[in-house]
């Protein structure tokens, strides 16, 4: 590992913080590789106990020593340390940087679809998200809440934006995900089908169960997935027909619907396996 001071916002050597776009970033290196930027201190972790194979780190220069502290896996490496003032590190980023700490990483590649379905008996599902915040959030919401997989329909926001990864706490390492692969919804919904899964659409539809029923039912106990559409439009109506039950979360008068991501909190705790509280301390 070495450190080496960055006094300049157009130093070559962190091009890949300042001016790449999402996608230039995802396809800089193709075909084999992109590059994924981590922001915070607990992401940067997260992605190293994960296997995300980090190339090197920018970080604010008084959080040197905190850095090299928190994170003992860069003693030794060789991974490339860059240090800025604050100043610097905000025209490198172009927004006011609060924590100081960011990353370039070798981008992680997603599972192939039918890898994930089989190893996957706790599945989300998410069709139509856009917002890389929302997708992030999703996925913290699924990691934290007993889900052991999210596939992604086409058209869904990138889960390894710069954005989508610090809004999911890094959890986009540890939950393993797949891009749907063939026709949409047909493929995936027809493998599942062949799996065994129950395909569960949160829907706001006439023959939509309250949510609390359907962790009664025999199927809750076997292979699931949790299919989740965009705020504005839902899910397709290909999707909702190709779903073997349509689920509602009860609210309170005059309130219609959640952000997705709460919703995903919502449906899993209910449904998927509930997570053990740690043990209290003595």
């Amino acid at each position: 590992m070495t450190t080496s001071r960055i006094e300049n916002i157009s130093d070559p050597r962190v091009r890949s913080y300042a001016r790449l776009t999402s996608r230039q970033l995802q396809r800089r290196l193709e075909p084999d590789e992109g590059v994924v930027i981590l922001e915070s201190l607990l992401v940067i972790r997260t992605a190293l106990r994960e296997g995300v194979q980090v190339r090197s780190v920018l970080v604010d220069e008084r959080h040197v020593e905190k850095l090299l502290a928190d994170v003992p896996e860069l003693d030794g490496s060789d991974v490339e340390v860059f240090c800025a003032s604050r100043a610097v590190l905000s025209g490198i980023c172009g927004f006011s940087v609060t924590r100081g700490y960011l990353a370039e990483a070798r981008r992680p590649r997603p599972l192939p679809q039918e890898r994930l379905l089989r190893a996957a008996s706790r599945l989300v599902v998410l069709e139509g998200l856009t917002d890389v915040s929302n997708v992030g959030a999703a996925f913290r919401s699924a990691a934290a809440l007993g889900a052991d997989g999210v596939l992604l329909a086409p058209g869904c926001a990138d889960p390894l934006n710069r954005r989508a990864v610090r809004v999911s706490m890094g959890t986009v390492f540890q939950l393993p995900w797949a891009r749907a692969e063939g026709p949409w919804p047909q493929g995936a919904f027809a493998q599942m089908a062949e799996l065994g899964v129950w395909r569960v659409a949160l829907a706001l539809t006439p023959e939509a169960r309250p949510l609390g029923e359907l962790s009664r039912l025999p199927q809750a106990r076997g292979p699931m997935a949790l299919v989740f559409g965009s705020e504005g439009s839902g899910l397709s109506s290909c999707t909702l027909s190709a779903c073997d039950v349509h689920a509602v979360i009860p609210m309170a008068v005059g309130v219609d619907s959640l952000n997705v991501a709460a919703s995903v909190a919502v449906a899993c705790w209910e449904l998927f396996e509930r997570p053990h509280a740690p043990a209290s301390r003595p």
